[in-house]
């Protein structure tokens, strides 16, 4: 296991004018770009779809379909990684993601629209999985030492949140458009337009990362001594991930538009501050980190979210239900940053980005196959079984985790 963080690329990104900025800070901006598009098109894509004829399995399979391109495209950053420029790979990720924007505001036909969520970057999740991360982890990661990288990763799971609950908010923009004549399908293809525009912005900020300078040997292979670690991580953050993937945001507004009739306006200001509250909880969990350790932080935050949300599922009113639900985003995300630290923290500095990858390809491919059978229950009309078995299946993970990885310590609790 490593202790020391390498330093390859310490150096800051210069824009053409001189002004310099630290590689994180130049992380921290892209992705608040990316989760501030992914926040609204989340909420506004299930609504898009039904707009435009589609049923509600047709929702979920679409969710399936990019959760499913989502994770071919880290496998194949997990390989490239190694062996690529981490800056290059990003900004065709942008490019990428620019492109996912500009198709969806003008393609209407479904089997087009499969191939677009399949082969792009829309995200049903509005959470941070993405063919971006493995890369932005590894080289965040490089940057901070084993006492800072906690503190790093809550930052960068801050500025994302926050991003995220006020794209979640401006999901509501296409309600206000409508007194200025503006239909509700164009002003939503606006948003989408708006996504591919974030993306090119993005694109910049990515664009003046450093260059890796890596030794040789690092290309050798993606994993090496801590296959057997990562196996086991990525195994039961697959469990974890296909029981959110029962109630990612765009089939938990779904939900909630069918349950209780709320608006899109009510549901994105909803988001807005589930996302808020999710963003404060990081510096929490940081503190929490550094006083009961990575793993403990992990499963004792998720647990009582875990509950909630299976209480949400049988709430007999609406406030009771959005209660429950923002008491869930105030803990459900506690163990992101703690998630992020640990897996670089048990992995070799050459590692990182496979191991990165790697436990996320499985995250995405589980959570892909839950909406879909999501979707089937909710048009069963069996709505609220998707929330109970999205927190009896996160139950289980949360005790294994624990069993399996107490003993496990990253090197900066080593000793305590």
């Amino acid at each position: 296991m490593t202790t020391k963080p390498t330093t390859g690329i310490r150096s800051a990104g210069k824009t053409e004018s001189g002004v310099s900025f630290h590689p994180a800070a130049l992380l921290y901006a892209a992705r608040a770009l990316r989760d501030f598009g992914d926040g609204f098109v989340s909420v506004l894509l299930p609504v898009y779809l039904l707009a435009l004829g589609f049923s509600a399995l047709d929702v979920g399979i679409i969710s399936t379909a990019a959760l499913l391109g989502s994770a071919f495209l880290t496998a194949c950053v997990g390989f490239a990684g190694a062996r690529y420029d981490h800056r290059r790979l990003l900004v065709a990720a942008a490019c990428l993601m620019a492109a996912t924007g500009a198709a969806f505001a003008l393609v209407h036909d479904y089997a087009l629209l499969l191939l677009v969520a399949f082969a792009g970057t829309a995200n049903p999740t509005a959470g941070n999985v993405s063919v971006f991360v493995p890369l932005e982890h590894a080289v965040l990661t490089r940057e901070v030492g084993d006492a800072g990288r906690t503190r790093a990763f809550g930052r960068y799971s801050l500025v994302g949140a926050l991003a995220a609950a006020l794209g979640s908010l401006a999901a509501a923009a296409p309600d206000l458009a409508a007194p200025l004549g503006v239909s509700a399908l164009q002003a939503i293809q606006a948003m989408f337009a708006l996504y591919a525009l974030l993306g090119l912005a993005g694109g910049l900020c990515y664009a003046r990362v450093p260059k890796r300078t890596a030794p040789a040997e690092e290309h050798a292979a993606p994993l090496g001594p801590s296959r057997a670690i990562v196996v086991r991580l990525a195994a039961l953050f697959a469990l974890d991930a296909f029981a959110g993937g029962f109630t990612v945001q765009s089939l938990l507004a779904l939900w909630l538009f069918e349950s209780y009739g709320l608006s899109l306006a009510a549901a994105g200001l909803f988001f807005f501050w589930s996302g808020v509250l999710a963003a404060f909880s990081f510096p929490v969990s940081v503190w929490l980190a550094r006083r009961i350790g990575l793993v403990n932080t992990m499963v004792f935050t998720h647990i009582p979210a875990n509950l909630c949300v299976m209480a949400a599922a049988v709430a007999p009113t609406l406030p009771l239900a959005l209660g429950l639900l923002l008491m869930r985003a105030a803990l459900s995300q506690m163990d992101v940053p703690a998630r992020s630290s640990y897996v670089m923290a048990v992995v070799t500095p050459a590692e990182r980005a496979a191991a990165a990858s790697f436990t996320a390809v499985p995250r995405s491919l589980a959570s892909a196959v839950s909406p879909a059978l999501a979707g089937a229950l909710f048009a069963a009309s069996w709505r609220a079984a998707p929330l109970l078995l999205c927190g009896a299946l996160k139950l289980a993970y949360d005790l294994l985790l624990l069993y399996q990885f107490r003993h496990l310590k990253p090197p900066e609790e080593k000793g305590s």
